[in-house]
């Protein structure tokens, strides 16, 4: 074999690899001995078969198969006496005519083409300096969450006044209604013993502002317009109506925080659900201030390594973040301040986030490969088995997709093997952990304010939200597809083995304070 470097470029190699007809003859000449024990042909006894014929029968079919079996073998091979470590998958083509090969008239030559990883030092973790925020958790965000529980888990009772008594904004409708369009009755429209909450934003526009002052025993027709991107295609942008029978009307009781209110809420005591409340806050300010220091862990390696990029890399990442800008323009979604940008000027935006990507992803691959960081079987298996279990009842079924699927396998260990890297990082580099206020902790440019808490397995006893009336929780009109953020999350570098693919929506913030 012999190995001929066409062309070097940047990261770009091409070699040209040769292997002589006398060397593949040969080959030949060694498999047809092999098989020949075994070959059982017409007229010839088993095993007996010449080895003339066997060529001139199979001669070529068993040629293709080594030819086959040699392309990788050698690139490998190749690969392995030059040192490369390839950033993609080489590109192989073949030269050589298949006939003249096959015919054992000519050499095979084949030609390797292929980016190599760039060859830098990473910095020098305990030479790092970051900061990491953290907060208390407060007095005040625990009674500030109380009282949000208290007014959600309240008690409903009938409404004082009898017949005369009026809907009002926070009272709970019990209706009976049938949707109609066109005056046909449609499916899905029509329900008993609806519990409407007048403010609540459960259904559809207009549903619930039309039953304010509604009595008991009262018969309306409501008017409304469907959203434009209502889930049920056929109900989207559609007027209808909906004849309503008011069967019950229940009033709000006083939202108490006592430990009845922990009770309802499947806690003992008013105290467990203040200790339950600090635990999950402090679960919270802690993975925000993970993320803020990991953050800023990015940014100092961002402007420690400047070094040439796999162009391929490069460009599949960018291909990934361009899809999911492709469909926020697509669906109006794009940020405001990108609305009157060109698509050339979007384009370089984004490609300049997807190269940091890239740099970044290479720098912490470097520098867990230098430190013999790896995802050992265990943690990937524990990390399928989570993710097999927000399937219930198809836990197997996830299972097994992931032990048939490699690439599947690769997704999920790539942020394990990230944030592993990361850890290290910040072991080693000089941390300084500063108080501050919620406020600050949670404050970004991109981000939203405090999440608010979350009831601990409580049900809101606030109206069913079911049939075209109602707002289902998956509806396009309740949730639309994110536009493109431009913060830089955790998500911006994924510590990518090479090769690798990592899908996230595009962030741009840190590209541009790079900038």
């Amino acid at each position: 074999m012999n190995v001929i470097e066409k062309a070097t470029e940047g990261l770009s190699r091409t070699y040209e690899i040769v292997i002589p007809a006398d060397d593949l003859q040969a080959r030949l000449a060694a498999k047809i001995e092999e098989i020949r024990p075994e070959v059982r042909l017409k007229g010839f006894r088993p095993g007996k078969v010449p080895t003339s014929h066997i060529r001139k029968m199979f001669g070529e079919s068993i040629m293709g198969d080594l030819l086959n079996e040699l392309v990788p073998e050698t690139t490998q091979k190749t690969l392995d006496e030059k040192k490369l470590r390839p950033a993609s998958q080489p590109d192989i083509s073949v030269t050589s005519e298949a006939k003249d090969v096959l015919g054992g008239k000519a050499d095979f030559v084949f030609e390797i083409a292929l980016e190599v990883m760039p060859d830098f030092e990473p910095a020098d973790p305990s030479k790092l300096s970051v900061t990491r925020p953290v907060a208390e958790v407060e007095d005040a965000e625990i009674d500030e969450a109380l009282q949000r529980l208290a007014d959600e888990s309240r008690e409903f009772a009938a409404k004082k006044g009898g017949k005369k008594a009026k809907a009002e904004d926070g009272d709970v409708v019990v209706i009976d209604f049938v949707g109609k369009l066109d005056g046909e009755v449609f499916d899905g429209g029509s329900a008993e013993d609806a519990r409407v909450a007048i403010g609540d934003g459960a259904f559809i526009p207009g549903f619930e502002e039309q039953l304010l002052g509604a009595t008991v025993g009262e018969e309306r027709v409501l008017n409304v317009t469907f959203p434009e991107d209502y889930q049920a295609a056929q109900l989207a942008g559609k007027a209808a109506t909906f004849d309503v029978t008011v069967k019950g009307l229940e009033t709000p009781q006083d939202a108490k925080v006592d430990d009845e209110l922990a009770k309802r809420l499947g806690l003992e005591s008013l105290d467990s659900l203040k200790d339950a409340l600090k635990k999950r806050f402090s679960g919270e300010h802690a993975q925000q201030s993970r993320m803020k220091v990991k953050r800023d862990l990015l940014d100092k390696l961002d402007a420690e390594h400047k070094f040439d990029l796999p162009p391929k890399m490069v460009e599949a990442e960018f291909e990934n973040i361009w899809r999911e800008v492709a469909h926020a323009i697509e669906h109006d979604h794009l940020e405001e301040e990108d609305k009157n940008k060109s698509e050339d000027e979007l384009k370089s935006e984004y490609r300049e986030i997807a190269e940091r990507r890239v740099r970044l992803g290479l720098v912490l691959a470097e520098i867990g490969r230098r430190n013999n960081i790896d995802v050992t079987q265990e943690e990937l298996s524990r990390a399928i088995n989570q993710e097999a279990v927000k399937y219930p009842g198809q836990e197997r079924q996830v299972v097994e997709f992931y032990q048939k699927n490699p690439n599947a396998v690769a997704q999920m260990r790539a942020p394990i093997y990230e944030e592993k890297v990361v850890d290290y990082i910040l072991e080693l580099a000089d941390v300084t952990e500063i108080t501050v206020a919620k406020d600050a902790l949670y404050a970004d440019e991109d981000e939203a304010p405090a999440k608010p808490a979350k009831k601990p397995a409580a049900k809101k006893k606030t109206p069913a939200k079911k049939d075209a009336a109602a707002k289902s929780d998956d509806k396009p009109a309740a949730k639309k597809k994110a536009p493109a953020k431009k913060s830089a999350d955790k998500d911006e570098a994924a510590a990518k083995k090479p090769a690798a693919k990592k899908k996230a929506p595009a962030k741009k913030s840190a590209a541009k304070k790079d900038a």
